[in-house]
């Protein structure tokens, strides 16, 4: 599985059958490096929360593509009168696709969509666990530290993605505590820097890991897991 991080809280993830997104903020993404114009293939978008910067570009890009969109009922309701093919899920709920399975995992955050008519109900946020090619990748979405996490650990995932950046979600403290509940093989730090109330040295959460690899990822980079 290769995964790029585009950004904030933005992932591409790309195996043999499946080409995915996750929280598709591009336009507006201050430290994104690609527009949505570079996203040249998509067969599946997944959404955490309903804010504008996870729900992103998902409606433009899913009716580009023809992309599947994976999320909660209530955004999916949300999806489907944009004209958006989208299957709904929810915390806890779990799912076998065509070459990959998913689960739904707890959140702390809120969800509301921001309309030019009023919010919109975004329904519970909540953080995905995605298996596929016997790889197990887990986007903690925007939360904060939860005992749910330490369920994860059962999960024996390979890659974590989790915020670090606080105010809004976890901030380094919290994330090293998630860290040692979930036992994840791999690190990558997110939702850090990319606003002013969201500063967090990414280094120093490094430096206070002992039991997982820390991957600071620059937007644009690569890995493979």
């Amino acid at each position: 599985m290769k995964v790029k991080f585009i950004g904030h809280a933005t992932f591409y993830f790309e195996t043999k059958n499946m080409k995915a997104i996750i929280d598709p903020f591009i336009t507006g993404n201050p430290v994104a490096t690609i527009s949505s114009e570079d996203i040249t293939d998509l067969t599946h978008i997944f959404v955490t929360h309903g804010h504008g910067d996870h729900l992103g570009d998902t409606v433009e890009l899913a009716k580009k593509h023809g992309a599947m969109v994976i999320t909660n009922f209530e955004i999916c309701n949300y999806l489907s009168n944009q004209g958006v093919q989208a299957h709904p899920m929810h915390i806890g709920g779990r799912k076998t696709f065509d070459g990959f399975d998913v689960k739904m995992t707890p959140a702390l955050h809120g969800s509301a969509i921001q309309t030019e008519n009023g919010p919109v109900d975004g329904g519970n946020p909540g953080g995905f666990l995605i298996t596929v090619e016997d790889k197990v990748l887990y986007h903690a979405g925007d939360t904060g530290l939860t005992m749910d996490m330490k369920l994860l650990e059962d999960e024996h995932v390979d890659l974590a993605l989790l915020p670090i950046g606080g105010n809004f979600t976890m901030d380094i403290k919290d994330a090293v505590r998630a860290v040692d509940f979930i036992k994840p093989k791999k690190v990558v730090p997110m939702h850090y820097n990319t606003f002013g109330l969201i500063e967090a040295d990414p280094n120093d959460f490094k430096e206070k890991i002992k039991d997982a690899q820390v991957l600071i990822l620059s937007p644009g980079d690569t890995i493979e897991i």
